[in-house]
């Protein structure tokens, strides 16, 4: 009889590539994060393109907000953003598609026009 082999996921070399792996990736996503998208979703003109000066600071001092109310007002404000950004990355795959749709009814030399056109259309 043969003796019984441990389950290949308990050797720690590959729990330790696993855990570097998950590290690597939340490192990468909060670099990504604070240096990229972090500024860009949280401009005041990002979710008030009407008043691009105002800012959750300045609402919670000249509203003279209580601290329920800035607690309630950071939450909406951070649900917005999030609405903002799913909102965003829907319409990107909306366009991904129609794209992909219509390069998929062209002929080769329809797609290579189509790319050219794309590109002065990217570089305006």
């Amino acid at each position: 009889m043969l003796p019984a082999q441990p389950s290949p996921w308990r050797d720690p070399r590959i729990l330790f590539v696993l855990l570097m792996v998950f590290v690597a990736g939340s490192v990468a996503g909060a670099l990504t994060m604070r240096y990229e998208i972090h500024d860009r979703l949280h401009r005041p003109s990002a979710l008030f393109p009407n008043a691009p000066n105002l800012s959750f600071d300045q609402m919670k001092s000249d509203l003279n907000l209580t601290p329920d109310q800035t607690e309630r007002l950071r939450s909406i404000l951070d649900d917005m953003v999030k609405y903002k950004v799913d909102m965003e990355a829907e319409i990107e795959s909306f366009r991904a598609t129609g794209r992909e749709r219509i390069v998929q009814m062209l002929t080769p030399e329809q797609r290579k026009q189509f790319e050219r056109l794309s590109e002065n259309l990217a570089g305006r």
